[in-house]
């Protein structure tokens, strides 16, 4: 997962340009700025994994200080109106890319307010610290500002990775998913946009405490757990909103080999993940849909220790093109709170909380907060057209209200979907007939003979080929591979009254336009090398 966080983030990659990170607001405490910098200084030296540094090569090292101030103080306090510059704070942190490759690695600041009180900044990137280790960084970080003495780790992130404890397993489950990549689905075929930017925006439902615990136990009395009763929500939400009712999902697995007594104590990327097969071809009621998606999980989670990411990398490779899994459903129900009470209590509450993986179109994520459930997606802006993510997470969180609520019928299907004039677009859309089929040469001759005059190629500093030139060049290469010998395997060929069916038209009737040859075929064309 770390390889996968490193190299998404180049903006080279499709989807890239975005790093993998976590960055929270902790609102209505008054925090001072000399005793908060002295424990996050502290904590860097508690944690090796806060100190480390990915080399442009790959490597990691860990450094013997973590670079540049510890902490970043905006004193708004003598400010009329701070919330133009809290703003700015906040946009900048939500979307940087952390220079991971000099070891900054979090980026903690202090906002202090008129108020008295200050907004605490915790930027992380999770090439560094997952989703547990976040939770530890915050609880190690209140019991330092607050002076406890902690007891040493006496384990490291990289003894763990050097001790490998899923070796045997990962070679076992490698030939397991091997067997399966013929009858794997692809992801979901949602509704996208041509180009997705590389913003994310988030979309937010707080579920309360009652609500929550009444879906808690209505799913434990169906025989599923309340992660995978979310998960069956989110996959029919999805299913309503692709073109194919079979698909793969994305799921991050935290866990933890217990190889160690302080491993739990360790901050590192532990991350897994897992492809979820979610097939919702037949109508099920939503109880039995739940044990269904259950079941696919329980299976695939057997087989874990050969992770997601590899299984796309094999799938990519006997499909001779990029597959990814850019859908993605994280649940952090068994980790408890994210936000424990004594951090809450030094630093105030989370009021703001946005994350941002690179191949990614859109996570969704289950964590407990103040005692109910937060529900967050988080989409590339724009990802999807006007108002289609909106009405995606709308379908999403009226249906978990719905089956948390008391009596919830769980023996009938779940039906989300977009309501009656969204189903009416999409009827006036897929009513209109498909543009005609035409191969990619057949676009570009067209486009040369329109426009021959403009460039088609550059290269170097000032080298550029026009359309009508790399036309002419094509058309010569192809007469001199005729004259060689050489014929299409398949397709149409070029009927010519003075001689035999060739492939290409003569350079008259390719100029014209014509699919049948009327001038003829003249001389062969001088021939242009292959270099």
């Amino acid at each position: 997962m770390q390889h996968a966080y490193w190299i998404g983030r180049d903006s080279g990659q499709a989807l890239g340009s975005v790093a993998a990170h976590l960055y929270v607001e902790l609102d209505g405490r008054a925090i001072d700025p000399g005793r908060f910098e002295d424990a996050v200084r502290e904590l860097a030296r508690r944690h090796p994994m806060l100190r480390a540094a990915v080399s442009d090569d790959g490597t990691q090292r860990v450094l013997p200080e973590r670079p540049g101030p510890a902490v970043t103080v905006h004193d708004l306090r003598d400010v009329p109106d701070p919330g133009a510059e809290l703003e700015r704070v906040r946009e900048e942190m939500s979307r940087q890319r952390l220079p991971i490759e000099d070891g900054r690695v979090f980026d903690a600041r202090l906002s202090l307010l008129p108020s008295g009180l200050a907004r605490l900044h915790l930027d992380v990137d999770m090439v560094a610290a997952d989703a547990m280790s976040y939770r530890t960084m915050l609880a190690d970080l209140a019991a330092l500002y607050q002076g406890e003495s902690l007891e040493p780790i006496g384990y490291t992130f990289a003894r763990y990775l050097a001790d490998d404890p899923r070796r045997e397993a990962r070679e076992r489950d490698r030939q397991w998913w091997a067997g399966r990549l013929g009858e794997l689905p692809g992801p979901p075929e949602l509704p996208v946009v041509a180009q997705p930017g590389d913003r994310v925006v988030r979309k937010h439902h707080w579920l309360p405490g009652p609500d929550k615990e009444r879906l808690i136990a209505r799913a434990h009395r169906e025989g599923v757990t309340p992660a995978m009763a979310l998960a069956a929500i989110f996959a029919e939400v999805i299913g309503a909103w692709s073109a194919t009712p079979r698909f793969l999902l994305n799921l991050p697995l935290f866990h933890r080999e217990p190889v160690h007594p302080d491993v739990d104590k360790v901050v590192g990327d532990f991350t897994g993940s897992i492809l979820l097969d979610v097939d919702l071809s037949a109508e099920l009621p939503f109880a039995e849909r739940a044990r269904a998606v259950q079941a696919k999980l329980h299976e695939a989670g057997a087989h874990s220790d050969y992770s997601g990411l590899e299984v796309l990398r094999d799938l990519s490779r006997a499909r001779g093109e990029q597959v990814l899994a850019p859908i993605v459903y994280t649940s952090a129900l068994n980790l408890g709170e994210l936000f424990g009470e004594q951090v809450r209590e030094r630093f105030g509450e989370p009021e703001w909380i946005i994350s941002q993986g690179p191949q990614v179109l859109l996570d969704a994520q289950v964590t407990e907060v103040s005692g109910g459930l937060l529900l967050n997606w988080d989409v590339r802006d724009p990802a999807f057209p006007e108002g289609v993510a909106d009405a995606m997470f709308a379908a999403y969180t009226e249906a978990i209200t719905r089956l948390g609520a008391p009596g919830a019928d769980w023996t009938e299907p779940l039906r989300p979907g977009p309501g009656p004039d969204r189903l009416a677009l999409r009827d006036r859309l897929n009513s209109q007939p498909p543009p005609p089929a035409r191969t990619l040469h057949e676009e570009f001759f067209a486009r040369a003979r329109r426009h021959p005059g403009r460039p088609a190629l550059y290269w170097g500093a000032d080298g550029t080929l026009t359309y009508g030139e790399l036309a002419e060049r094509a058309l010569r290469t192809a007469a001199h591979l005729v004259e060689q010998g050489c014929g299409p395997a398949t397709g149409s060929r070029w009927s010519c009254p003075r001689g035999p069916s060739r492939p290409s038209p003569c350079s008259a009737c390719w100029r014209r336009g014509r699919r049948t040859c009327r001038s003829g075929w003249p001389s062969p064309p001088p021939a242009v090398s292959a270099s």
